[in-house]
């Protein structure tokens, strides 16, 4: 199977996540992208590098979660989803930040300023727009019981979308290994 697995905010490909998958799902392909900053370039270069590779199953935390819910053309499961980065989230704010991982091209740290913010507030308002029946039946919520970075996720996503597929898990807004295993992956097999 090939997942493309989209990181959360300040993160990136080489995230412990993106290591735990490749390590725990051996035989599957893990493909991981360095998300832009700004979403006028996110959402454009993910869904253009979902067209190209064609997963069968896009795996997104935090931020990624948001972009993922929107890639509908795909099996999704979402963990943690920051809808809305914009005004809910502690770290989207504007000025020089550090990734916490590695990028591809070697970036250290990022900036965020009020026109990016801005960015994500307008895509927000636009992300649930459409959503089809069939695309309701392809996409999956893991929310941690002490996530307190997102508190929104688990309302949003059952306004928008099928109840049943939405499960919480005893974990905060990071996955961590055990979480990942116990939950994550089994989540990941029972949809093969």
């Amino acid at each position: 199977m090939k997942i493309m697995y989209f990181h959360g905010f300040g993160s990136s490909h080489a995230s412990g996540t993106v290591e735990i998958l490749r390590r725990e799902l051996a035989n599957d392909e893990i493909v991981a992208p360095d998300i832009p900053v700004d979403p006028v370039e996110a959402l454009p270069y993910l869904t253009a590098l979902c067209q190209t590779e064609n997963p069968d199953l896009i795996v997104g935390t935090s931020m990624g979660g948001m972009y993922a819910q929107q890639m509908r053309a795909y099996r999704r499961v979402l963990v943690n989803p920051a809808f809305t980065m914009s005004t809910m989230s502690k770290g989207l704010k504007t000025g020089e930040h550090k990734f916490f991982n590695g990028r591809y091209d070697g970036a250290k740290t990022f900036k965020i300023t009020r026109d990016i913010i801005q960015h994500h507030n307008q895509m927000e308002r636009q992300q649930f727009k459409n959503i089809t029946a069939e695309q309701k039946a392809t996409c999956w919520c893991l929310v941690g019981l002490h996530d307190d970075v997102v508190t929104n996720a688990e309302a949003l996503f059952k306004k928008n979308y099928l109840a049943d597929h939405l499960m919480r898990f005893d974990g905060e807004h990071q996955l961590n290994e055990k979480v990942i295993k116990k939950v994550l992956i089994p989540l990941i097999e029972q949809l093969r």
